[in-house]
């Protein structure tokens, strides 16, 4: 039998004991970790949260051509197989599925624009289970933004809309929508990103995030902590069409001030300076007696554009907007496409050294115009910009399908190539450029090292040249 603890020893724990509360009681209260009440968040929320289903009827001939409409053998394999194999008599319908939330309790509902623009026929379900057949109030592809209206004899929950610009990378999100056909379905994540350029319009400016969005959720909100809608959810990156933790969503401030334009007056009206610009890197900044790199490098003005009336040159590096500071060239086509029509704005550019405040008043947008253009480029070693009219009919093309060579970088792969300042970039790797937005998404998709393909139309014939992208 062991023997027990003697005085001394018990004397000793309980100054041991008296010791680690002491310090315990110094040292504060033990911190406490948990996760956010997703459960009271989503019940909060759901409400808001509607499924669309859109449905068009479409003809489609029985054997598809192989050939583009430009190709000499499209004509022959219409006139063939269109006689031995002619259309459908009836169409048959297509069905798209999204989502959508409700901004207004009159019945109005923001989605995005791609999930509504093949839809003769939307349907609206509530999370009531309630069914209504709703109508375009709005629509503007730039943005991929859409405003829908249900008449309904109750007063909706509505949205709170929140503050996309306080969002901080790493915070809690969820993305509610309607994937794969499954009703309101939660997921959650975090902010991985922001001010994010995937090549879907002149105006990117993704949240990243990686809570899950798939195949119809587009059109539904992404929500903070606080309940505030703070995006619109509206693609992934993905190969193979699934998600592989890579999603994107339009913020909530970019929304923001169109959704009064949509609901007045069906679209969006935009400003207008017309220049095209580039960034400016260090050796530019040097160059142009520039402190540090900043700014959108003016690469060309416009004939009979704001900026032309209010002086801007090539090679002015515009520096700030109406009063917004401008570090990066695709920030400037935000600032200029949301400055109201007429408005007269001070641009603070840097000349010659010198920093220098220009008027101008800023034009309107037309529908297939944006408000800056800006340069894009990357490991080709060449810069483009998108065709204009002015573009277009210096070139004698009969449309503004592709993109122009604004500049080739010297000893790059497209001098290289063949490629010169003038080149209209009609097809790269076989695949059709219509503008920037085809552009961005061929050559975000080139691997390093490859072999790369491309259709130009120079003067008055098309040419084949190919280069390869360096390692």
């Amino acid at each position: 039998m062991s023997p027990g603890p003697t005085p001394k020893t018990v004397s000793l724990a309980w100054m041991a004991v008296v010791v680690l509360v002491a310090g315990l009681s110094h040292a504060g209260p033990t911190p406490r970790m948990s996760l956010p009440d997703f459960v009271t968040l989503s019940k909060q929320v759901r409400p808001l949260v509607v499924h669309i289903s859109a449905t068009s009827s479409t003809q489609s001939p029985s054997i598809p051509s192989p050939f583009r409409d430009d190709d000499p053998f499209s004509d022959f394999w219409r006139r063939f197989f269109g006689e031995r194999f002619p259309r459908s008599p009836a169409p048959s319908p297509r069905r798209s599925v999204g989502s959508g939330f409700i901004v207004d309790a009159d019945g109005y509902i923001l989605t995005n624009d791609h999930v509504v623009e093949e839809g003769q026929d939307l349907i609206v379900k509530l999370s009531d289970g309630s069914e209504h057949g709703a109508r375009v109030a709005g629509r503007d592809s730039k943005t991929d933004i859409a405003l829908i209206k249900i008449d309904v004899e109750r007063t909706l929950p509505v949205a709170v809309l929140g503050d996309s610009a306080g969002l901080e990378v790493g915070e809690w999100v969820l993305a509610i929508g309607n994937p794969f056909g499954l009703e309101h379905t939660v997921t959650s994540g975090i902010v991985s990103a922001k001010g994010r350029r995937i090549g879907a319009g002149p105006y990117d400016n993704f949240i990243q995030t990686d809570a899950s969005i798939n195949p119809g959720n587009s059109g539904g909100p992404l929500i903070n902590l606080r309940g505030e809608v703070v995006g619109v959810n509206t693609a992934i990156f993905s190969r193979g069409g699934g998600n592989i933790g890579i999603g994107f969503a339009i913020p909530i401030n970019l929304v923001k001030g169109l959704l009064s334009q949509l609901k007045d007056k069906g679209k969006v009206t935009r400003g207008w300076l017309g220049v095209v610009i580039q960034d400016v890197n260090a050796e530019m900044a040097e160059a142009l007696d520039m402190g540090e790199a900043q700014g959108a490098l003016v690469a060309n003005v416009t004939k009979g554009s704001p900026a032309e009336a209010a002086g801007i040159e090539v090679g002015d590096v515009i520096v700030a907007f109406d009063g917004v500071p401008v570090r990066k060239s695709s920030e400037l086509s935000l600032i200029v496409a949301r400055t109201p029509v007429g408005n007269v704005a001070d641009v603070a550019v840097v000349r010659n050294g010198r920093r220098v405040i220009v008027e101008v008043r800023v034009g309107r947008l037309g529908d297939d115009e944006v408000a800056v253009a800006v340069e894009e480029g990357g490991e080709l070693g060449l810069t483009v910009q998108e065709m204009d009219r002015e573009s277009s009919a210096a070139r004698g093309a009969q449309d503004r399908r592709g993109v122009v060579v604004t500049a080739v970088e010297t000893g790059g792969p497209a001098e290289q190539a063949g490629v010169r300042v003038g080149d209209v970039i009609l097809e790269i790797d076989r695949k059709r450029i219509a503008g920037l937005k085809d552009f961005r998404q061929v050559v975000g998709k080139l691997e390093k090292g490859s072999g790369i393909l491309f259709l130009i139309r120079r003067e008055d014939t098309t040419v084949f040249l190919a280069l390869r992208l360096p390692r």
